[in-house]
C-alpha cells in the first residue's frame, strides 16, 4: 500500500484561502510543472536536503487496490511432503531466472476526485545523495499534454524534463514519466531488500539522469529551455556527418545554463540531446560548448519564452543584460563544427534608477520576461518596480530603441515604459531628516545638520537595501478559446524583507491602465471586471505560522479559468522555511474577493459538488418578483433640470416656479406633493404637512398590506426565538 499522503490545514481570510502543508523538509526551491499528468493533475516540485519531491495534486484518484489472493493447494488430505535427494549422476538444477523489471501501468477512477479543494493523490521522492538547491523546468505555456506544441512536443507528450542544482557543484538533468507511480509500485519488495534501488538514476521509477559537468562550485542559479538548429546551417549538416546518421534531427536539443561564483563570476551552457520516447542523453556526462567569464556575480538569468537563444541576466548593481548563446561575437568559422558558436554576444544592457542622492544605481532583485518575451519586468530593493517595452510589446506601440521616445537619458538611464512601488514598501524608501523619533521638530543647527545628513546616508545607503531580498514569477494563462491566440499572462512580486507578496492578475490589463492613468485618460482603477490593479496577499503569516517567506510560485487554477469570471486564475505557492502555503481567492461567500468585485449577485450558500443543500441559519428577506430591481429615492423637493435658487419677487415667485411644471414631462416626481416647501425634510413644516395629500391612484394597496402582513409575520417567528442566540438577517437581489 502506498504511503499516507499529505493533507493540509486550512485556514479562510477575509481575503484569501490558505492551505498549508507541514513537510518533513527544508524547503530551497519551488516550481510547478508547466504540462498536466494524464489523469489532469497539477505537478509540484520542491528541492529539499536530500533531493527533489515531485506532488501530483488534484486530478483523478487510484483504484482501489485489489489484495492478492492466495493460489489453491493441490495436496490432498493425509499426504506428506516428499524429499528427493539428488544422486551425483543428475544434472545440477537450473538457475532461478531473474525477475523481469517491473512495469507499472497504473489505474485511475472514470471522474476527478470531489471536493472543494485539490488534494494530493501521490508522491514521488527523488534521493540525490545531497541537498539540492534550485530546480529549472521548460517555459511553456500551462497545458494538457496533448495541447504541447514546438520544440520537444513529442517528448514533453509523455515524460516531464527538469534540471536540479546540489550542494556538490553537479548539475542534473532528469526525464520522469508525467503520469504518478501506483501505489503498488511504491510497495514492491525489490525497493525494501535494498535502500539504494529508490535513489534516482537506477530507473526504479523510469527516470534517466543525466550529469553535467565542468563546474568547481555550486550554482546559483539554472535555467531550462528547448531549441533545435536550423536545417540550412552548415554547422548543423557537419554535426549530422559526424554522427554518421540523420538522426539528429528527431532529437530534442536542451540548453541548460548555470551561473555560480567561480572568480568574478562564470556562465556556463550545455547542450543535451534526449531521446523522445525513452528520454535519455546519448552520454550520461555532457560537458558544456559555451563557458563565459563575468565581471561581477550574476543574481539570476532566464531564458526568453519566444527567442529561445537569448538568455536574461540580472547582476544586482550592474545593468540588466540580455545575451544569446547562438549568435557568434566573431564572424563564423567555416571550421566549426559545433550546432551553437563558441562565444555568444551581448545584445542589450538596460540600466536602472540611481538611489537617491547617492551615484550608487539601485539593487535589482529579479527580472524576468514578459508578453511572451517582448518586454522585461523589473523589481528593485527599494520596491520598486517598472517595465522596458523592448520589442514593441506596449499598448501604445512605443519601444525604448524607436524614434518616438528615446530609451537613454541623462547618465544612460533607461526610460521605463511605465513604473511604480510595491504597496507595503515604503519603509525601504522613506526618511526622517531633522526630525526625533517622537515627531518633535529639531532646529537645523550645524550639529542636527551633521546628524541629519548621517541618519539619511544611513537610510539610502546601498548597504542596507543589499540585504532584500526578492523576486518575480511570470505564469503565462491558457487561452480561453482556441482561435482567441495566446493569453495574457499573472505575475507573482514578493520581497523577503517585509514577507511582501503582491500579484498581478493581468499583466497585460494593468500595463494598459497604468498607461491610462498616466496620460491623464481619467481611468478608475477599482472599477469594473477586468483587473487592472497590483493585489497585495494579506494575512500570510496566518498560513506560515511564524515562518518567513523565502519563495513564491504559481499554479494556473483551470478550474477559475473556465468561469472567466476577471477574477485571480492563479493560486501562489507560498515557500515557507519547512511550510509550503497554496494560497487561493476566496469564495463569493466568504469574504473579499482579491481580484475586485467581478459581479453585482451574490451567492449566500456556496453549492459545492457532492454536498448536499445545507438549509439557511438566518433569516432571508426576498424582495418581490415584479418589482423594479433598482429604487432610486428622490429627496429632492425641487423640480429635476431646472435651475434652483429663490428669485427676487417674495414668496410668491418661489410658490409659482414649484408649482408650475410640465405635463408629460418625466423627470418630475409625481409621489412629492406640489407646493411642498424647499427644506431637506418637509415633514419639518407642520403647515404643509396638514395641507399635503395622498394620491392613492396608481397605488396598489393590496400589495402592501401584503408585504407589511409578511414582515409582520417574521417579526413573530423572531419572537419564539428571542434569547436563544443571535440572528442574522440578509437581503438578496434577485
Amino acid at each position: 500500500m502506498g504511503s499516507r499522503q499529505p493533507t493540509p490545514r486550512i485556514r479562510k481570510t477575509s481575503q484569501n484561502i490558505q492551505l498549508t502543508y507541514n513537510l518533513p523538509h527544508r524547503i530551497h526551491d519551488v516550481k510547478t510543472y508547466p504540462v498536466l499528468s494524464p489523469q489532469g493533475a497539477t505537478i509540484l516540485l520542491y528541492a529539499h536536503e536530500n533531493g527533489v519531491r515531485i506532488l501530483w495534486r488534484g486530478g483523478k484518484r487510484f483504484k482501489p487496490t485489489k489484495k492478492p489472493t492466495a493460489p489453491p493447494q493441490d495436496q490432498k488430505n493425509g499426504s506428506a511432503d516428499i524429499i528427493m535427494l539428488d544422486s551425483d549422476d543428475d544434472e545440477p538444477p537450473p538457475k532461478p531466472k531473474a525477475p523481469a523489471p517491473f512495469v507499472d501501468k497504473p489505474e485511475f477512477e472514470g471522474d476527478a476526485a470531489d471536493g472543494p479543494y485539490p488534494d494530493i493523490v501521490q508522491t514521488l521522492d527523488l534521493s540525490l545523495g545531497a541537498p539540492a538547491h534550485h530546480l529549472a523546468v521548460p517555459q511553456l505555456t500551462p497545458c494538457s499534454p496533448e495541447d504541447v506544441g514546438g520544440p520537444g512536443a513529442d517528448l514533453l507528450q509523455g515524460r516531464m524534463v527538469f534540471a536540479v542544482s546540489c550542494t556538490t557543484a553537479d548539475v542534473y538533468l532528469i526525464s520522469l514519466p508525467l503520469s504518478p507511480p501506483s501505489p503498488e509500485s511504491k510497495a514492491r519488495p525489490d525497493l525494501r531488500s535494498n535502500l539504494f534501488t529508490a535513489n534516482a538514476g537506477p530507473g526504479a521509477w523510469g527516470e534517466a539522469v543525466t550529469l553535467l559537468t565542468g563546474q568547481t562550485k555550486q550554482s546559483n542559479g539554472i535555467a531550462l529551455t528547448f531549441a533545435k538548429p536550423e536545417k540550412d546551417s552548415i554547422a548543423s549538416d557537419r554535426v549530422q556527418e559526424h554522427a554518421g546518421s540523420s538522426d539528429s534531427e528527431a532529437q530534442p536539443h536542451l540548453i541548460v545554463a548555470s551561473h555560480n561564483r567561480e572568480a568574478t563570476g562564470v556562465l556556463r551552457l550545455w547542450d543535451v540531446r534526449l531521446n523522445a520516447k525513452t528520454g535519455k542523453a546519448d552520454s550520461g556526462r555532457v560537458k558544456p560548448f559555451q563557458t563565459e567569464l563575468l565581471p561581477s556575480p550574476l543574481t539570476g538569468i532566464s531564458f526568453n519564452p519566444a527567442n529561445l537563444s537569448q538568455l536574461l541576466v540580472v547582476a544586482s548593481i550592474h545593468p540588466v543584460r540580455i545575451y544569446d548563446y547562438a549568435l557568434p561575437c566573431l564572424p563564423p568559422d567555416d571550421q566549426a563544427t559545433g550546432p551553437f558558436p563558441s562565444k555568444g554576444s551581448w545584445l542589450l544592457s538596460l540600466y536602472q534608477p540611481f538611489v537617491r542622492p547617492t551615484g550608487t544605481r539601485k539593487p535589482i532583485l529579479d527580472a524576468a520576461w514578459i508578453a511572451h518575451g517582448r518586454a522585461i519586468f523589473v523589481l528593485m530593493a527599494d520596491g520598486t518596480w517598472g517595465i522596458w517595452d523592448v520589442e514593441g510589446a506596449s499598448p501604445l506601440g512605443a519601444t525604448i530603441l524607436g524614434k518616438q521616445s528615446s530609451g537613454v537619458e541623462g547618465a544612460a538611464l533607461t526610460k521605463f515604459s511605465v513604473t511604480g512601488h510595491v504597496e507595503g514598501t515604503s519603509p525601504l524608501r522613506g526618511t526622517n531628516v531633522g526630525s526625533k523619533p517622537g515627531g518633535d521638530f529639531v532646529p537645523m543647527t550645524p550639529h542636527t545638520r551633521r546628524d541629519a545628513a548621517a541618519s539619511l546616508s544611513a537610510v539610502t545607503a546601498p548597504e542596507r537595501l543589499a540585504s532584500v531580498r526578492g523576486g518575480i514569477v511570470v505564469t503565462p494563462l491558457p487561452a480561453i478559446s482556441s482561435g482567441s491566440g495566446s493569453g495574457d499572462e499573472s505575475v507573482v512580486l514578493w520581497i523577503g524583507g517585509l514577507d511582501n507578496v503582491s500579484v498581478i492578475p493581468a499583466v497585460y490589463r494593468f500595463w494598459d491602465a497604468q498607461l491610462r492613468r498616466s496620460a491623464g485618460g481619467g481611468v478608475n482603477l477599482f472599477s469594473g471586471t477586468v483587473p487592472t490593479r497590483m493585489i497585495r496577499l494579506q494575512d500570510l503569516s496566518t498560513g506560515l505560522l511564524g515562518e518567513h517567506c523565502c519563495g513564491v510560485g504559481a499554479a494556473v487554477n483551470f478550474a477559475k479559468l473556465q468561469e472567466n469570471d476577471g477574477g485571480l486564475r492563479v493560486e501562489v505557492l507560498v515557500q515557507g522555511e519547512t511550510r509550503l502555503v497554496i494560497v487561493r481567492e476566496a469564495e463569493e461567500g466568504g469574504g473579499t474577493k482579491a481580484a475586485g468585485i467581478v459581479s453585482t449577485r451574490r451567492r449566500l450558500f456556496s453549492d459545492r459538488r457532492g454536498a448536499p443543500a445545507e438549509a439557511p441559519s438566518a433569516i432571508i428577506v426576498h424582495p418581490r418578483p415584479d418589482k423594479p430591481r433598482n429604487v432610486s429615492f428622490n429627496l429632492s423637493v425641487s423640480k429635476r433640470r431646472s435651475v434652483r435658487g429663490l428669485r427676487p419677487g417674495g414668496q410668491g415667485d418661489t410658490d409659482r416656479a414649484s408649482d408650475t411644471h410640465e405635463e408629460g414631462d418625466q423627470t418630475h416626481d409625481f409621489t412629492l406633493p406640489i407646493g411642498r416647501p424647499r427644506s431637506a425634510f418637509g415633514f419639518a413644516d407642520l403647515d404643509a404637512a396638514a395641507d399635503a395629500q395622498d394620491d392613492v391612484e396608481g397605488r396598489d394597496i393590496e400589495a402592501e398590506m401584503l408585504d407589511i402582513m409578511e414582515i409582520d409575520r417574521a417579526l413573530d417567528s423572531m419572537e419564539d426565538h428571542r434569547g436563544s442566540g443571535r440572528k442574522k438577517v440578509l437581503f438578496e437581489e434577485s
